[in-house]
Order: structure tokens, then C-alpha cells, then sequence
């Protein structure tokens, strides 16, 4: 598989859900052989149990879905996650996908300066994100979260380096025609 989608959006008429499909079709269109998660669909559950928190310092797991998508990771060769921002941040099913795929031995391992990332095989992330706020307001104001912690620490730490971030900022003063413009810009 040359592409993993890692989608998250509740509802299927938003916007998050328009750049999925296109993204899709994109994708289809090029021949490239792709495979979607989508976290709410599939009822991920982000919250760690007991049990399984129990296998954390093993990188073990007692979620089926967090082995199937681990599985598909390792098959990657870039990864596309879209999802809105809330409260300047990734979704709780976005953050818990980190926490619970993302396993020691299966992600990275610890060494003496810090995390050494496993996902080096992963030559491209694409981060597409929708919010309220402006993007300008996202980065200025409120800590730039999605570039600063999401894609420069979690997604390097991994060992992603190469990762492109667009955001379609004010969704909800936008226009048709913002909205198909930003369409248009991710035509991979």
C-alpha cells in the first residue's frame, strides 16, 4: 500500500468529510493504491483501559484495532490525516490514535537523548485540518499547536520528517467558493 488516510470527523456532510473525498479521488485517479481509517466509523476508542495501560512500557496491546492499524502503518509510505481543529488542537480520537498506536518497540524506542523513531519508512505526511478560527489566529495566538507539538515534536519524534500542513481556516465564514478553491489546493 502506497498511502494511509487517518480521517476523523463524526459527521459525514462536514467539510473534514469533502476533503476526504476528494483526497480519495485524487488518489484513485493517480492509480495510487490507498487505504482509509476512519476513527469514528471504526468506534476507536481513544481512552486507555487499565488493562491495556498495564502493557504500555511492553508496546502491547489488548485493542484489535490498534494491531490492524499498526499493521496498515507499517504498510505505508506516507500517511494524509485530516480532521478539524478544536480548541486550537487535535481532536481526543486524533490524540488518543497517537497514544495508543504509537507504541514503544512498535513507534520508537527511548535512547539516551530522547525518542528514536521506528516510522522512518513513512517518507511523507500530509496534515489537512479545517477550523473556526483563522489560521493566522491559530499561529499567532493560540500557540500553534498542529505545527509546534503535532508535526515539529509527535510526528519527528516518530520518525516523519518530511510533513505538509494545510489548514482551511474561518470554515464557518467561508464561501463556496474558498471552500473549492482549498479543494482544488489539495488535488495531490
Amino acid at each position: 500500500m502506497d498511502t494511509l488516510i487517518i480521517y476523523a470527523h463524526p459527521y459525514d456532510k462536514s467539510f473534514n468529510h469533502a476533503i476526504l473525498k476528494k483526497v480519495e479521488d485524487s488518489l484513485t485517479q493517480r492509480g495510487q493504491e490507498f487505504q482509509t481509517i476512519d476513527l469514528y466509523k471504526d468506534n476507536f476508542n481513544p481512552a486507555y483501559t487499565t488493562e491495556e495501560l498495564a502493557l504500555f512500557k511492553e508496546g502491547k496491546t489488548t485493542d484489535p484495532l490498534v494491531a490492524q492499524y499498526q499493521k496498515s502503518l507499517t504498510a505505508a509510505n506516507e500517511v494524509i490525516f485530516i480532521f478539524p481543529i478544536w480548541w486550537n488542537d487535535t481532536p481526543a480520537i486524533i490524540k488518543g490514535f497517537i497514544d495508543k498506536v504509537m507504541k514503544k518497540r512498535f513507534a520508537y524506542d527511548v535512547g539516551k537523548t530522547g525518542l528514536i523513531g521506528h516510522l522512518t519508512h513513512i517518507k511523507k505526511a500530509t496534515v489537512l485540518t479545517t477550523s473556526t478560527s483563522p489560521t493566522w489566529y491559530l499561529k499567532l495566538f493560540c500557540g500553534n499547536a498542529i505545527k509546534r507539538v503535532f508535526i515539529n515534536a509527535t510526528l519527528k519524534q516518530l520518525g516523519i520528517k518530511t510533513v505538509n500542513w494545510l489548514n482551511m481556516g474561518n470554515i464557518d465564514n467561508s464561501t463556496t467558493q474558498q471552500r473549492q478553491n482549498f479543494l482544488e489546493r489539495i488535488s495531490l
